[in-house]
């Protein structure tokens, strides 16, 4: 069979059924990612958050057979004109290419948008042909990088297998480390604790504790109990955090109200309340394995109420939901004392320019080796009773 790939600048010309049988196609044994669903790449777009203004010019690929009968394949990616919100930091490689004469942007960037999270990122629908589709699909975006005259295509948050087969196409492999909370089989968030040594039980709970000493209360919204007064007060915290951390906060006001009206049960919002006003909030997304922990934000400070809202409550909830795991996001070493492990994240990329290529594989070659050694390191020291 012969295929044909092209390129749209939005989801929409794709539309949601095309999409979604590609990015969680049903009976196919994949756990449901809300990330990659129609529902949140589109609100990204139509809310104005992820477009060619913000230097996220969407450029999604979609694979056909010849004669063009349904969609087989698609890749959520994007135009670049910048590094930011991605959270795999390229901004050295950005500097020495420049330095050298070469121009780094525009690059591709396939990726859910502002989102450290791990998922696949060839999105096939459910066929027997699975890794020859994925073959296309990577052949057609190395192509398409030299037709562009961009200098490289970077793949974010990669699945591990599909990055394995990325690198056998001869992508430069590079790894990272996330951390994540495991269910063991807990029934209840006291199993969790039993699993943890007497000393990280007794701070466990003395933060618990602490964090609502100030009078908080703490709602746990999903679903049509999200209202846009919720939005409202969330969009506030996380203006709040953005503007300290990145200066210009990566998410519309839009966006939140799109994704509530589209995509309400794949949420979870943490709203804590003082004196009947919201003063701080949490959003997490919900897949049908992982509670995806995304954003945060408060107005006030209360000590441990970060804890609280984005670690251990998120842990009741994937225990109650029979939920696989937590991600909570990019960095934090202060996760480890919560219960939550190290775990290697993946990415892959395609430098054009051969020199240059070659350089960035040296680079990569002595950095997966750092990050596997600063595993086992954390690994050493981890907060559970040892058997």
């Amino acid at each position: 069979m012969s295929y044909t790939i092209k390129a749209v600048d939005s989801i929409g010309e794709v539309g949601a059924t095309a999409w979604n049988a590609c990015a969680n196609p049903a009976n196919a044994g994949l756990a449901y990612d809300p990330f990659l669903s129609f529902a949140f790449l589109d609100a990204l777009e139509t809310s104005e958050s992820a477009v060619a203004d913000t230097g996220w010019a969407p450029y999604h690929l979609v694979l056909e057979n010849e004669n063009q009968v349904g969609v087989l394949g698609v890749v959520p990616m994007y135009l670049k004109n910048h590094s930011s919100g991605e959270y795999v930091f390229d901004h050295g490689w950005a500097e020495a290419f420049e330095r050298a004469g070469g121009r780094y942007y525009p690059k591709l960037q396939i990726s859910v948008p502002f989102t450290p999270a791990t998922g696949r990122r060839l999105l096939i629908s459910a066929s027997d042909h699975q890794q020859q589709l994925e073959s296309h699909l990577l052949g057609g975006v190395m192509q398409l990088a030299e037709k562009m005259a961009v200098s490289s295509v970077h793949i974010t948050f990669a699945e591990k297998t599909q990055w394995d087969h990325m690198g056998e196409l001869g992508f430069l492999q590079r790894t990272h480390n996330q951390f994540h909370w495991q269910n063991d089989g807990y029934q209840t968030f006291d199993d969790f604790l039993s699993a943890l040594s007497s000393k990280k039980r007794k701070n466990i709970r003395r933060e618990r504790r602490d964090a609502l000493a100030n009078g908080i209360t703490i709602e746990m919204l999903t679903g049509a109990d999200i209202q846009e007064q919720h939005w409202d007060a969330f969009y506030r915290f996380y203006t709040d955090t953005g503007q300290r951390k990145w200066g210009t906060p990566y998410l519309t006001r839009q966006f939140f109200s799109t994704i509530g009206e589209s995509m309400p049960d794949d949420i979870l919002l943490v709203m804590c309340k003082r004196e009947d006003e919201y003063v701080a909030g949490a959003i997490n997304f919900i897949g049908s394995e992982c509670l995806f922990g995304r954003n945060w934000g408060c107005i006030e400070d209360h000590p441990f109420l970060h804890f609280e809202v984005c670690y251990y409550r998120a842990i009741e909830f994937a225990i109650e939901r029979g939920l696989r795991r937590v991600e909570a996001g990019a960095q934090g070493s202060h996760k480890l004392a919560r219960g939550y492990m190290p775990s290697h994240t993946y990415s892959a990329h395609w430098i054009v320019n051969t020199s240059f290529r070659d350089a960035v594989d040296d680079y990569l070659k002595d950095e997966r080796r750092y990050v596997q050694e600063e595993i086992e390191h954390i690994e050493v020291h981890s907060p559970f009773r040892s058997e």
